[in-house]
């Protein structure tokens, strides 16, 4: 076992390789690396838990009334979820992986505004979304990773975010994650209201969830998956409150999760999705409603769809 010290204070015991990738990540530039940096944090280092995080970060956009309704109507999570799920996991995975400004993020972020283009969304609403996916794993990450996040891997994250943003033609972003973190909070005490239509789309996803495990176990998915949900957003998506015990306990056992993993060697390889929908892979072409695929893979629809200030 190691033990790392930072100003000249010890750290608990851990794998003597365990701190590998945070010393790589205090090397780098968090501007100048923020791709880099990125991969470290949600491909090695937090792999599970940054999904986690993301996954809450989609429960949240049901509590907002019109991006609830927007998402039930399409009925993509009631018919259609597990692409759905897969399909918005992989456009971030591709947007990413390479880099956001590379070849490879700009195809990822022209094929999600095509997706976008068929609905009229106003700027705060994708502003919204976008804090989401940031606060989202950066909060299950501070609660329950195996070690803090370091600032340089806020920096970097936030970088990341914004760029991918300012790609989707969003205005007045923030460039810090407080300032995400304050678009959040300020967004849902405005707006968070429960509705039928986020509700059904909240039991439906977790129904996505619920659908990779044992009949039997269902049940209990769907109220784990409740209990760990903070109270405002368990009152915006109407479900029921969960007994307290079983909120401790869920707490607790992911608390302890992220404490053993300190004694486990780093991650050599990137972790990426395993998407259900593509057991054979997937392709960009692949990716989107069924509903729009035609339309999205025509040659009409073949031209630059990003802002024409990043030079795509």
């Amino acid at each position: 076992m190691g033990l790392l010290t930072r100003g000249g204070r010890p750290r608990l015991l851990a794998h003597p390789r365990r701190y590998d990738n945070l010393r790589r990540i205090r090397a780098l530039d968090p501007e100048r690396d923020a791709d880099e940096i990125l991969g470290l944090t949600a491909r090695r280092e937090f792999p599970w838990d940054y999904s986690q995080g993301t996954g809450i970060a989609f429960m949240r956009d049901y509590g907002v009334p019109p991006i609830a309704r927007l998402l039930h109507e399409t009925g993509e999570f009631e018919h259609d979820g597990m692409k759905r799920y897969d399909d918005t996991i992989l456009i971030g995975q591709e947007a990413t992986v390479d880099g956001i400004d590379s070849e490879r993020g700009h195809a990822a972020v022209r094929r999600l505004n095509r997706i976008h283009g068929h609905y009229d969304i106003p700027n705060d609403e994708l502003a919204y979304v976008l804090a989401t996916t940031i606060v989202g794993p950066v909060r299950w990450i501070s609660l329950y990773g195996w070690r803090p996040l370091d600032p340089h891997e806020l920096v970097a994250i936030t970088r990341v975010t914004t760029r991918f943003g300012e790609l989707m033609g969003i205005k007045d972003l923030p460039t810090t994650y407080d300032g995400y973190l304050a678009l959040l909070i300020d967004y849902e005490r405005a707006h968070f209201e429960p509705t039928p239509a986020g509700h059904a789309v909240a039991e439906a996803t977790i129904a996505i969830g619920s659908s990779v495990v044992p009949a039997p176990l269902r049940p209990l998915v769907r109220r784990v998956s409740i209990a760990i949900m903070d109270e405002p957003l368990r009152i915006a998506l109407g479900m029921p409150e969960q007994p307290a015990w079983l909120g401790r306990l869920v707490r607790r056992s992911l608390r302890a999760r992220g404490f053993l993993l300190r004694f486990a060697p780093p991650r050599r390889e990137e972790f990426r999705h395993r998407a259900t929908t593509y057991p054979g892979g997937h392709r960009l072409s692949d990716l989107g409603p069924l509903s729009m695929l035609d339309a999205l893979n025509s040659p009409s629809n073949a031209g630059p769809t990003l802002p024409r200030s990043t030079h795509a």
